[in-house]
């Protein structure tokens, strides 16, 4: 032991001496950092879920056009229906029963004129990506993504 005055300090009183835990300085360091990383991250996170879900939804939009290619194939003509069951002929559908993509973001219509036809990818509008802008496509393999192609 080590005298210090009258009483002698042993190893066990050391650590009474000192306090233990955190002071209020560093927790509000660690606060702060965490949330910069959080307004950092956050954002960019949400960014990726859109346009994760927005190419989910362009890649279903071309394997419909394909259904629909083949359907004209069979039938010279196009089917007028993307949520009927698919039958292989221009009276059946393309096989999209929801009508939705399967993430449930995007609702799929289609506008058959004599001998073309548009599919488009329109976001519902209490998902994430109710303000990302429609997905069309053509037979002539025309992809638009509001003013811009995809």
């Amino acid at each position: 032991p080590v005298l210090a005055g009258d009483r002698a300090i042993t190893a066990s009183s050391k650590a009474h001496d000192w306090q233990t835990g955190f002071t209020l300085v560093e927790l509000m360091v660690t606060v702060a950092v965490i949330a910069i990383l959080a307004a950092i991250a956050i954002p960019s996170y949400l960014q990726y879920t859109i346009r994760s879900s927005r190419q989910a939804a362009q890649a279903e939009l071309v394997v419909m056009a394909s259904i629909q290619e083949k359907i004209y194939l069979n039938s010279n003509a196009y089917a007028s229906t993307v949520n009927a069951a698919y039958n292989g002929s221009s009276t059946g559908g393309l096989g999209v029963l929801s009508g939705m993509s399967r993430d449930r973001k995007y609702t799929f219509s289609l506008n058959v004129s004599s001998a073309t036809y548009t599919l488009t990818a329109t976001p519902v509008a209490d998902s994430s990506q109710r303000d990302d802008g429609n997905l069309t496509i053509d037979p002539s393999e025309r992809k638009t993504w509001g003013s811009k192609t995809w």
